[in-house]
């Protein structure tokens, strides 16, 4: 299936939305608008010409496993290479070792590209940025000094070494043990699963950050260090040199993403470092957690994206029946699906949760970017807060979507759609772990819950909540708009009413914060994108009072946001009566009576 980086729509967003040259002004990067859509238009070669064609072989050939080394799919290996000498690697790594320093506003949405393009490919980079970020901010000078340049370059990758056997979620299980030596290092012995590019062959080494216990370490997750543990270990001139005593037992045989190794990882006594101090690791680890749950729900939306390609391609080819008003095309045998107002009703769907997700993606990763780079100590904390109350949102409810809009491409395309050979089943298939990995969904929205919403009374969430109204309102008073207006309005106003109730509910019986997490997370998701929803129509009408020259794309922008609020918008109505529902029709059905 061919793939299009949606360059317009991402300048729309950049510069028209975010002001991504100011942006970049703040932060002191010397980025210009000339550059980055430079750079973004080479990205789109790349990953339309380099890595989607490689795409569906890796679905079909798979990763193989033998005498513990893999092998990846045929092309994956001259690909990565391209991907290291071509500077795209170091995109958005800190100068100082040797990164570009690429605000992560422009990073995603070459990041989008690439899942898009080919999910499986960007799996092997992707835990990279993250392991970077950890250890860059956690890491000791030794270790930064001896690490934080090859991964950053990309001729090292990263990965993230949590799961269990019996430690998923819970994290408090783990087993895995670190043994402190007389040097300073330590011997790591346990056993991870579901590792992601635990052991190939596209990178010169990769680095392992394992979550492990200390001999002495507290129960639970207070009790959790992390460590660095190297596939090679170092020479004297920093070289990949002896192996460490770590291998690859397995890889994984799964639903979808084929072409990325997922690996039992066994360690046997390896030898590894500490990362922060003793028993820090669970906070080390969030780090690269919170990177990793924004970059999957960047995987969400860019399955997504070429899914909406994939449909929209077909609905304008393919021939069946006559429109419903008399034939559109007379010389043609039948008229193209396009003109059926239910696969309109399906393209629009995709397409308005696509781009609204585009826009609140850009949101979150430009409070990312404001939480490193502020001048301001105060801005970097509010940026912060704001960062992390949206990342359970944009992970869970993009990777959602992600299913869902991959769901109606294989509807599109109707029969079609269910052969493997037309690729749109392997966008389901592929985006089904998005939900899964990096904490489910459902953890994500008790997350939403507890840890953001009733952390801190709901402060945070009410700030967000009264500058949406407020940016609403500023719009009340034009007529052109007012069909939008009116109606996000009542809903921002609906959000915080709803937001209280939460909170009561929750204070009141502990069983409703689970009863009611996933609903008020989708509730808010849809609410937020009907906000960003507005500003963009509001962008597209200034465009066309101005007389610019594009008038089908602000036209469309305006359509668009008018089919999300009359047709998308209104589902948050049946998320906020089930949430009303409560714990006890949850709860009151005892556990035998769950019966075959």
């Amino acid at each position: 299936m061919e793939y299009k980086a949606p360059l317009r729509d991402m300048r729309f967003v950049l510069h028209e939305l975010f002001d991504v040259a100011g942006h970049c002004e703040l932060l002191g990067n010397g980025l210009d608008r000339e550059l980055i859509d430079g750079v973004l238009e080479e990205a789109a070669k790349y990953a339309g010409e380099v890595v989607a064609p490689l795409n569906r072989n890796g679905d079909e050939e798979g990763c193989t496993l033998e005498n513990g080394e893999v092998t990846t799919p045929k092309g994956f290996k001259e690909a990565y290479q391209q991907y290291v000498d071509n500077g795209w690697a170091s995109m958005a790594g800190p100068i100082d070792f040797g990164g570009q320093g690429f605000p992560q506003l422009v990073a995603a949405q070459f990041q989008e590209m690439l899942m898009g393009a080919n999910l499986a490919f960007r799996v092997y980079s992707g835990l990279t940025d993250g392991a970077v970020l950890a250890l860059y901010k956690h890491g000791s000078e030794e270790l930064k000094n001896a690490y934080l340049a090859k991964m950053v370059s990309g001729s090292w990758s990263g990965t993230m070494c949590l799961t269990e056997p019996q430690a998923g979620t819970d994290l408090a299980l783990l087993r895995t043990k670190a043994e402190p030596q007389a040097d300073g290092s330590y011997k790591v012995t346990g056993n991870k699963i579901f590792i992601s590019g635990g052991e190939h062959d596209m990178s010169e080494n990769i680095v392992h950050l394992v979550l492990a216990r200390l001999p002495d370490a507290p129960a639970g997750v207070k009790g959790i260090s992390l460590l660095l543990v190297p596939k090679l270990l170092p020479d004297a001139n920093g070289n990949p040199g002896a192996r460490n005593a770590l291998s690859c037992g397995a890889i994984e045989h799964k639903m979808g993403i084929k072409g990325a190794s997922t690996c039992v990882m066994n360690f046997d006594g390896a030898t590894g470092w500490l990362i922060g101090g003793p028993n820090q690791g669970l906070a080390c680890m969030f780090t690269m957690m919170n990177d990793a749950r924004f970059q999957v729900g960047l995987q969400g939306l860019g399955i997504a994206e070429q899914a909406f390609q994939g449909a929209l391609s077909y609905a304008r080819e393919r021939l069946q029946s006559r429109a419903l008003t008399g034939p559109a095309n007379p010389e043609k045998a039948a008229d193209p699906i396009i003109v059926h107002p239910d696969v309109r009703r399906m393209l629009l769907t995709q397409k308005t949760l696509v781009e609204g997700a585009r826009m609140l993606g850009a949101y979150c990763a430009v409070q990312l970017d404001l939480e490193h780079g502020h001048p301001d100590e105060a801005a970097r904390k509010a940026a912060a807060k704001r960062a992390a109350l949206l990342i359970p949102i944009v992970k869970s409810f993009f990777t959602d979507l992600g299913q869902e809009v991959a769901s109606l491409g294989v509807q599109c395309y109707g029969g079609h759609g269910f052969i493997r050979e037309w690729g749109m089943e392997q966008l389901m298939r592929d985006s089904r772990i998005t939900q899964l990995y990096e904490g489910t969904n459902g953890i994500q929205a008790l997350d939403l819950i507890r840890r953001k919403l009733m952390g801190d009374g709901g402060a945070e969430m009410a700030a967000l909540q009264a500058e949406l109204l407020a940016q609403s309102e500023a719009l009340a008073g034009r007529a052109e708009l007012a069909g939008l207006v009116e109606p996000i309005r009542a809903r921002l106003n609906e959000w915080r009413e709803l937001t209280a109730q939460v909170l009561a509910a929750a204070a009141r019986d502990p069983q409703e914060i689970g009863a009611v997490s996933v609903d008020y997370l989708q509730y808010s998701s849809y609410v937020l994108i009907a906000a960003f929803w507005l500003q963009a129509a509001a962008k597209a009408q200034d465009a066309l009072d101005a007389g610019s020259g594009e008038t089908g794309f602000y036209q469309a922008k305006l359509r668009s946001a008018e089919f999300y609020v009359k047709r998308i918008l209104v589902r948050a109505s049946s998320h906020r009566e089930a949430l009303l529902g409560g714990a006890d029709c949850l709860m009151a059905l005892p556990e035998a009576d769950f019966a075959f």
